[in-house]
């Protein structure tokens, strides 16, 4: 009985002192757009790398 008794002071404890402290981190949303908006840089990025090799590859002569 010791145990849960001094598990639940302790659980009860930490709560209080997570409510207390305002900073509780960032929201998912700035860290969603960030993401958002790396994907699209390497879908462009990727786009414009895959359009040059291939504009490459087309000029380069082929054996007669």
């Amino acid at each position: 009985m010791q145990l849960i008794a001094y598990l639940h002071a302790t659980l009860a404890a930490r709560l209080a002192e997570l409510r207390r402290e305002g900073d509780r981190g960032d929201s998912p949303v700035p860290t969603a757009v960030i993401i958002f908006g790396l994907v699209a840089a390497a879908l462009v990025v990727t786009g414009l790398v895959m359009a040059r090799a291939r504009n490459w590859m087309e000029s380069v002569p082929t054996a007669p």
